[in-house]
């Protein structure tokens, strides 16, 4: 058997606030929700991927950086400018602010975390 990511699931309190957060930091669309006719947001990843926004305004996320989805890009350095830009706080993964780490095989990353305290790490793998 083989497998692939479908989706990134994220249960948040404000839906608008969150759709927000992901459009302005990485630039995502919207797309339809073709699953449902619920309060649910759907945005493009990639091509094929998705993240979706479910409304939950009673949940309060207890989570640690160990517990993360990460995103590659190209373009590290430009997006830890637009970060900077947006004064969004990130750190490493010793939790050094505004400072990336460099993992054993070379690869940049930093972390940061959305409206809803959901751990995200952006590294230069691509």
């Amino acid at each position: 058997m083989t497998f692939e990511l479908d989706h990134i699931a994220l249960s948040v309190k404000d839906v608008d606030r969150s759709v927000n957060f992901y459009k302005t930091v990485f630039g995502l669309q919207s797309i339809k929700n073709t699953a449902s006719n619920s309060k649910t947001q759907w945005l493009a990843l990639t091509d094929t991927k998705q993240i979706h926004l479910i409304p939950r305004p009673e949940l309060e996320v207890k989570t640690n950086k160990a517990v993360h989805f990460a995103l590659a890009t190209p373009n590290f350095e430009a997006f830890i400018i637009h970060l900077k830009h947006l004064a969004i706080y990130y750190s490493d993964w010793r939790d050094t602010p505004k400072k990336d780490y460099i993992r054993d095989d070379g690869v940049q990353q930093i972390y940061f975390q959305d409206p809803d305290g959901y751990w995200i790490e952006v590294n230069n793998s691509i």
